[in-house]
């Protein structure tokens, strides 16, 4: 018996000014910094494009950056089947809060980005004070595969939401 309280004091002392709400003597790991799993540039993957969405553009590219301060910068590059390039940069802080669109344009004039877990971001796109679409960004485990799932309204004013794949380039 002598034995097992000896152990428990050893285990629990320690803790005591825990218990006491005094976190001053308790040693803390280092807080890491770590690079956000959206960091880098993506391909969407054509050929796993959703059949309601019609003829899919050439190519698009997203990068995702780090521009200091909490801020981050979005690109994506749209390249169209006529061969015109839509190119959509946007900067923000991942805290919900709207921004103006750096380059407004048909999509958006502002945005919203927020990231409420480590591999997720929620974007929302206004235009003319009104909701564009909503888009939840997700990375899969491995890193190298992120899902976009997008929500709005359709022509007839009817919701949707359509999914797209994403590949890593880098």
């Amino acid at each position: 018996m002598t034995s097992l309280l000896s152990c428990l004091s050893a285990i629990l002392l320690p803790l005591a000014p825990v218990a006491a709400g005094d976190m001053s003597s308790v040693a803390r790991p280092p807080v890491a910094a770590t690079r956000s799993v959206f960091l880098g540039k993506w391909e969407l993957d054509l050929t796993r494009m959703p059949d309601t969405y019609g003829p899919p553009p050439k190519r698009v590219l997203f990068e995702f950056r780090e521009i200091g301060d909490g801020k981050w910068r979005t690109i994506v590059d749209v390249y169209d089947r006529d061969g015109t390039v839509r190119h959509m940069p946007m900067a923000y802080r991942p805290d919900g809060r709207p921004v103006p669109a750096e380059v407004p344009n048909g999509e958006a004039d502002a945005v919203a980005v927020l990231s409420p877990v480590p591999d997720t971001l929620v974007v929302n796109l206004g235009r003319a004070k009104t909701l564009g679409s909503v888009r939840v960004y997700t990375v899969l485990p491995g890193g190298n595969e992120m899902i976009e799932s997008a929500a709005g309204l359709n022509g007839d004013g009817e919701p949707f939401v359509r999914t797209f794949h994403f590949k890593r380039l880098r």
